[in-house]
């Protein structure tokens, strides 16, 4: 049996995966063809995905994790043209610079500029974008001229 999963994962390729980083989970997209006989085994440090495509390709993806997940908190989601996951981080709020542990980066990860967000400075901004209108509305205040003009010839009583 170990002899025939060598010999499937020689013969294998990788999945394109589309990855991108949020405050508590990763998210990771093989884009695989009509996937079929899809196994995904999950753990802390790694995962390992192997299936086969449309035209019958082994495809055999293996990853070490930058951080550690949260394998029961952690899924897979069989599509039409994809695999989706979704890893629950270990420690939530930190920012995965990338996705495996390895700095050498492997050509079949690319980063999904569709769905990436700068979320680690999300609070700073709001909060900054914030203070400024709360500035505004004491600008405003403050620059009162006069009293408030007499509105009373505007009634509907013509």
């Amino acid at each position: 049996m170990f002899s025939f999963i060598r010999v499937m994962v020689i013969q294998s390729q990788p999945a394109r995966a589309l990855w991108f980083d949020r405050k508590k989970y990763v998210t990771i997209n093989f884009m695989v063809q009509r996937p079929r006989d899809v196994q995904v085994d999950i753990q802390p440090d790694k995962m390992i995905l192997c299936c086969k495509n449309d035209e019958d390709d082994v495809i055999y993806n293996e990853l070490y994790f930058y951080d550690k997940i949260q394998i029961y908190d952690s899924r897979e989601r069989v599509y039409d043209r994809s695999i989706n996951m979704l890893l629950r981080k270990m420690t939530p709020d930190v920012a995965w610079p990338r996705l495996q542990k390895d700095p050498a980066k492997p050509s079949w990860i690319t980063v999904d500029f569709d769905n990436w967000r700068d979320w680690a400075h999300e609070e700073d901004e709001g909060m900054a974008e914030y203070d400024h209108y709360m500035d505004m509305l004491h600008d405003m205040a403050d620059q009162r001229k006069g009293q408030a003009p007499d509105m009373g010839d505007l009634s509907d009583s013509d």
